[in-house]
């Protein structure tokens, strides 16, 4: 008998024919639930008392997510393209056809198995502007269907493979901040999110619901559209005698630009800029006192890749 750790597990994503070999930094989670209904049922003996009967016949969609560490390199920019860039091909239809995510096919490969999760897309990813810990990406998604495809020395189907690079440099950076043109001091954290929020085509119809009998034929997701996208996050900062005004400041319309510096030469590494953008202050009283931006983009997020200015 041999045991499958997590720890041992790889991560590989295949997309547009190339496999991609991915190095998470926390554990990978992914799973898929079926889905369970109910009705009241009588029983012969006595008609008053009833009990529930349970039908499953179709899966809910697969999720995962896994975070990675950002690194000089930039062997992991395919997952940052895959969270902010829409589907050309369909977004340029975008007045006649609902928009799309792009696609991959997600393989974990453990001790004596290989899942594959088919037609995966990033629902979340956030990126992390703390100067203590690595500039970490961390991602969520869903797909339409999680199985077994073979054991761990299955062959990953794809047309090539990505040649990264033979090191691995993890980066530390920290955030430099301008709302309005304005320099935002004294910052202590700040983090951005870009949530894709989506909606499932309805996949269950009678025809196929009676025919089901287990797994291996029952109803799993098809299809799905994409309903709207939120880029937010909160830029922390220390309240100090210089900004004690700051508490109960707000704007719709505002240009705001988050930079990653990269504390070993203050050399920029990522940038986006947002324009205009919407925010929100409030006081947090703690131990040492802070103020919170919430802000969000009031930008169109469909060209959210092209207002990332700086990746490198």
């Amino acid at each position: 008998m041999s045991y499958s750790f997590l720890r041992e597990s790889k991560l590989y994503i295949v997309y547009n024919g190339v496999k991609y070999r991915i190095y998470t930094s926390s554990a990978i989670t992914f799973n898929q639930t079926f889905a369970e209904s109910s009705y009241s049922v009588k029983t012969l003996h006595d008609q008053s008392k009833m009990f529930e009967q349970s039908i499953i016949n179709k899966a809910n969609p697969a999720d995962f997510s896994f975070d990675v560490s950002l690194t000089a390199e930039k062997n992991e920019s395919i997952l940052l393209a895959l969270a902010v860039d829409i589907d050309g091909a369909i977004a340029a239809e975008s007045d006649i056809e609902p928009q799309k995510l792009k696609e991959f096919d997600m393989y974990v490969q453990s001790g004596n198995t290989t899942w594959k999760i088919s037609r995966c897309f990033i629902t979340s990813a956030v990126l992390d502007f703390i100067p203590d810990n690595p500039f970490t990406l961390r991602l969520e998604g869903q797909g339409t269907k999680l199985e077994r495809v073979g054991t761990q020395s299955y062959t990953i189907t794809s047309d090539s493979t990505f040649t990264e690079s033979s090191t691995r440099t993890p980066l530390i950076v920290y955030p430099s901040v301008t709302l309005g043109g304005t320099a935002v001091a004294n910052i202590l954290s700040c983090n951005l999110q870009i949530q894709n929020n989506i909606e499932w085509i309805p996949y269950e119809t009678l025809h196929n619901s009676l025919s089901v009998t287990d797994s291996s034929n029952a109803m799993f997701p098809i299809d799905y559209t994409l309903d709207k996208r939120i880029v937010s996050g909160e830029i922390r900062q220390y309240h100090t005698n210089n900004n004690y005004n700051s508490h109960d400041d707000f704007s719709t319309n505002v240009a705001l630009a988050i930079t990653g510096k990269k504390v070993s030469d203050n050399t920029d590494f990522f940038k986006i800029t947002m324009d205009p953008a919407v925010f929100t202050s409030r006081l947090n009283p703690e131990e040492v006192y802070t103020t919170s931006y919430d802000f969000h983009s009031a930008d169109n997020t469909d060209t959210l890749g092209t207002q990332i200015t700086v990746y490198s």
